[in-house]
């Protein structure tokens, strides 16, 4: 997708640190990061938000979720416990319109959390 940030991490026009990769999806490090682990996870298809899952391939959530499964137990987050979100819309705190998990640990989370 033209002028997507996401995208052009995936396409390599910007630069991150890719802590995760696999033929569906990269996870790279926040760059506003709300806890000590604060990693985004991206499928490589562009999608704007959740409510576009309807069009994305089938199990493409559920690869999405291994993903952060799979670097939870790299990062042992999974020992302790970790945070999954997904922001979707201006009112749900989306701010780049590319389909994206964000995961939290090293610290306790609270709740409510927004």
């Amino acid at each position: 997708m033209n002028g997507c940030l996401f995208c052009e991490i995936i396409s390599g026009k910007r630069q991150t640190e890719r802590v995760y990769e696999d033929e569906h999806c990269l996870a790279f490090r926040d760059i506003n990061p709300q806890a000590p682990v604060h990693l985004l996870i991206i499928p490589r298809v562009h999608l704007g938000s959740l409510n576009e899952i309807d069009a994305a391939p089938d199990g493409l959530l559920h690869r999405l979720m291994r993903a952060a499964h799979e670097i939870a137990k790299q990062l042992k987050l999974d020992q302790k416990g970790y945070r999954i979100v997904i922001n979707t819309g201006p009112q749900g705190g989306q701010t780049v319109f590319h389909l994206h998990i964000h995961l939290l640990g090293g610290r306790q989370m609270h709740w409510p959390p927004g």
